[in-house]
């Protein structure tokens, strides 16, 4: 979450004119996050998160996440609601921009998971995977392996300003996992951004899983590369150390509801290189062209660095949770 479109008082209540949510009454701007603008929304009927799309999100992909949405809400998924407007869309505009309205989840994040949190991530990661594997709707993941050189290619020549060694670190990453990277293991929806921003608790139970705008059918095991590069690391980024203990209850968590197959334990290593490559690239080139004006937090690219020292030092899945 971020905020690049600055947005008045009298807009806002002009717009939420459009839904059913009773009287408007106050906002508040989310600076976490990177990709999108939102704000926090108060009406007579409770509170409700407004999106802007920016950036990356694509006009054509916006009925893809919010039927991805519905369908996790109406099957007792911890995820928002979409809000229907009086015309009978998701999707409104606002500021000549795409916009959808959702409902506001009880829980905060937590900058750092312990073991069973990781637990409980993992059930909910298998549960996403599990309750749409029969949704007929695709969307291709934009930020698979066959993006990461070309968003190497776009901040190659200015990336060794935020460290020296930069390039040759992520050529030689790319060279490996397009060498290595799985073609034949179970596929389908994943949510791809499982990071703890995204994730809420209440009473240090999970109570809600947002930010679904890089949802994608892309490999199941993916998604568990994602969470062990996004839940079990941790320190300084200097001094970044892998927790297995928290990898391993994360793993009992997903296997609880979806067991993994050997292929898919297998090729466990270059995804989780793959994961950390992509969020190195994208953190790269969003540091590297910040747009002047928006209040967003910009995450750290250096910190994927150790991670990467990490895997390229793992011999097989089991280093990561036996």
């Amino acid at each position: 979450m971020a905020v690049y479109t600055k947005l008045t008082g009298e807009e806002l209540k002009a717009f939420f004119l459009k839904y059913n949510l009773g009287k408007f009454l106050e906002y508040k701007e989310i600076k976490e996050g990177i990709e999108n603008t939102n704000y926090l929304i108060k009406t007579e009927k409770g509170k409700f998160i407004l999106t802007l799309y920016e950036k990356r999100v694509e006009e054509k992909d916006l009925p893809f996440f919010i039927s991805l949405m519905k369908n996790l809400f109406d099957r007792d998924f911890p995820s928002p609601e979409p809000i229907i407007n009086k015309n009978g869309n998701y999707i409104s505009k606002i500021a000549g921009k795409n916009a959808a309205v959702v409902s506001f989840l009880d829980g905060k994040d937590k900058k750092i998971l312990n073991p069973e949190n990781c637990y409980d991530v993992g059930v909910f990661a298998a549960k996403l995977h599990m309750i749409t594997k029969d949704l007929a709707s695709k969307r291709q993941n934009k930020l698979s392996i066959d993006s990461w050189r070309k968003i190497y290619s776009k901040v190659k020549k200015d990336c060794s300003k935020i460290h020296l060694n930069l390039p040759k670190i992520i050529e030689k990453n790319l060279d490996n996992i397009e060498k290595n990277w799985p073609k034949n293991i179970p596929f389908g929806i994943i949510h791809a951004d499982l990071f703890p921003d995204n994730i809420f608790f209440k009473n240090d139970k999970l109570s809600g899983i947002i930010d679904f705008y890089f949802a994608c059918n892309d490999f199941y095991a993916f998604e568990i590369a994602v969470c062990l590069n996004a839940l079990c690391f941790e320190g300084k980024n200097e001094n970044l150390s892998f927790n297995v203990t928290k990898a391993k209850k994360f793993i009992d968590g997903y296997s609880s509801i979806r067991k993994l197959s050997k292929e898919e334990k297998d090729s466990l290593k270059i995804l989780c290189q793959g994961a950390a490559i992509r969020f190195l690239l994208t953190r790269v080139f969003d540091y590297l062209n910040l747009i002047d004006g928006a209040v967003v937090k910009i995450k750290d690219p250096v910190e994927y660095l150790k991670r990467l020292e990490f895997h390229d030092s793992v011999k097989n899945y089991q280093d990561y949770f036996f």
